[in-house]
């Protein structure tokens, strides 16, 4: 499949916090896309591995809707080992033909494949759309955050002169260079819930520093990922440089980043994945793993919040892509004094989304990814409901188009402090409320998870803001963000960096300090020349 089609530019750009764009030109643009993705469903996708397309004898991938089980968006090949294997060799030998490439015409072809993004972003949201159940703001805004990422990467290259600078010299003969130079192979895996941005972001940052990549994008998000290897292909990428591998779990996840040629990994999913490839990456010497694992993100709202803000950044953040972010808001800390009257901001808000199929105009809140979601949800209100009490929601949605997806009704619990739901992270549609007697045993309950991705507060005082900053334990801090308490971070502006169990190298996707992960140091010396 190709999803290469005419420029449909729009005036205005959408990201996550878009205002004033002409949503009448938006709308009929994304309708003729959803037109033209439904007319491509079912159809049977190979791998790509050396530029050329495989069929494995197993099983494909069978990829459905989330909105509608019953429609089989198409069937993907599954690599196993072998596939993997052929993968990782061949990349392993274009490598070193793509990093022997001048760095300008490296960033040339990444470039263009930026520009590609953008003249598909409405095919590329529609596939998002109707395969992971995103709504229509939130799928064009990852397009857009895509291109975005691949132009900030370039431009950090292009800042540091390739990273090849001169040095010191200890005597009037020699001449020393430092460099940043390629690791090799690194195995890309993606997740579903930014099945573009994330996958973008990740591996355009190691091709364009020299790297070869095998990508391996999440199960539940096949489609989008092949739309990515699609862009990379027509951008120039050459062959086997950026390998598209689809397939299941550990079956083939296991395979690609324990194979002894591959030389890093970068991973975004959950903690438990994570910390399973960090420790068993390095076995004969370390190899860079960078890592972005999740989050259990809290928000603080103080007695000199604007309540009415703070309701509706809490709302957006923690209903936004039904929760599956991993920079969402899943706990709220309100003091007392205000719990009330918060409470009853945030349900008449949450009670106004409009929710359904979010392919449609307007609808903003839409189905889980897969059942397995749902299960989780329902033991979330299970232990919600015998724990605390429930403010809003706690049923799974029924009816028409609610039939035939995995919908479940944004859901808010207030609870007690001690209960478990304020340290794991769900990936669903459920809110944890807890009142507290003010800031420091707020900051304590924030902090006591072992997640550190995102956080937010709500308060007017600048001594509170103040010690939110030097005392939270949070890559992506934000205060007083109505568009979002906790989430909408974008490339060049917030640095999307993990602490404690959401990260691993302390440097984030979207930040200056990034791309420099992807490369290793090598000095070099010439005497008397």
């Amino acid at each position: 499949m190709t999803t290469s089609a005419p420029s449909q530019h729009q005036p205005q750009k959408i990201t996550y916090t878009s205002a004033n764009v002409d949503l009448d030109a938006f709308h009929r643009a994304f309708d003729a896309a959803l037109a033209e993705v439904r007319a491509r469903m079912g159809q049977s996708h190979p791998l790509h591995v050396d530029g050329e397309p495989v069929r494995p004898d197993r099983p494909p991938i069978v990829d459905v809707s989330p909105i509608d089980t019953s429609v089989v968006l198409g069937t993907f090949a599954a690599a196993g080992p072998d596939e993997v294997d052929r993968a990782v060799r061949s990349a392993k030998t274009q490598q070193r033909r793509w990093a022997a490439l001048p760095w300008r015409e490296r960033v040339r072809i990444l470039r263009r494949a930026a520009e590609l993004i953008r003249e598909r972003k409405f095919l590329l949201a529609a596939i998002m759309a109707i395969e992971v159940g995103k709504n229509r703001l939130e799928a064009m805004g990852d397009a857009e955050e895509s291109a975005d990422l691949v132009d900030y990467y370039c431009q950090q290259v292009e800042e540091h002169d390739g990273f090849v600078r001169d040095m010191a010299r200890l005597t009037p003969i020699e001449h020393n260079v430092e460099t940043l130079r390629p690791y090799g192979v690194f195995a890309c895996i993606a997740p579903f819930n930014f099945p573009l941005a994330l996958s973008t972001g990740m591996s355009s940052a190691a091709l364009m520093t020299g790297n070869a990549v095998v990508y391996k994008p999440a199960e539940d998000a096949p489609w989008t990922g092949l739309a990515l290897h699609d862009v990379y292909r027509d951008a120039g990428v050459p062959p086997g440089v950026f390998q598209y591998l689809s397939g299941r779990g550990r079956e083939m996840g296991d395979a690609l980043w324990h194979h002894p040629l591959i030389d890093g990994v970068v991973f975004t999913g959950s903690k438990d994945v994570g910390m399973r490839i960090f420790h068993g990456l390095s076995e004969r010497w370390v190899k860079p793993c960078l890592l972005e694992l999740g989050g259990k993100n809290a928000v603080i709202v103080t007695d000199s919040a604007d309540l009415d803000a703070a309701a509706e950044g809490v709302m957006r953040s923690a209903f936004g892509l039904q929760n599956q972010k991993c920079s969402a808001t899943s706990r709220v800390y309100v003091y007392g004094s205000v719990a009330a009257s918060f409470a009853e901001r945030l349900v008449e808000r949450t009670r106004a989304i409009r929710m359904g199929d979010v392919t449609q105009r307007d609808v903003w809140f839409g189905p889980v990814i897969n059942e397995r979601a749902v299960k989780r949800w329902e033991r979330a209100v299970e232990q919600g409901a015998r724990e605390g009490r429930l403010l809003l929601g706690g049923e799974r949605l029924r009816g028409g188009v609610f039939d035939r997806g995995h919908f479940v009704a944004p859901t808010i619990a207030e609870l007690p402090l001690g209960s478990g739901l304020f340290e794991e992270e769900l990936f669903a549609p459920f809110l944890s409320v807890g009142v507290v007697s003010g800031f420091d045993e707020a900051l304590a309950e924030a902090n006591k998870v072992e997640y550190g991705l995102t956080a937010g507060l709500f308060s007017g005082a600048r001594e509170e803001v103040d010690r939110f900053f030097e005392e939270v334990e949070a890559g992506v801090c934000y205060v007083n963000k109505r568009s979002g308490a906790t989430t909408g971070a974008w490339p060049g502006a917030q640095p999307f960096c993990g602490w404690k169990g959401s990260g691993a190298s302390g440097k984030g996707g979207c930040g200056p300090w990034y791309v420099q992960q992807f490369v290793r140091e090598q000095s070099r010396t010439v005497v008397g020349a």
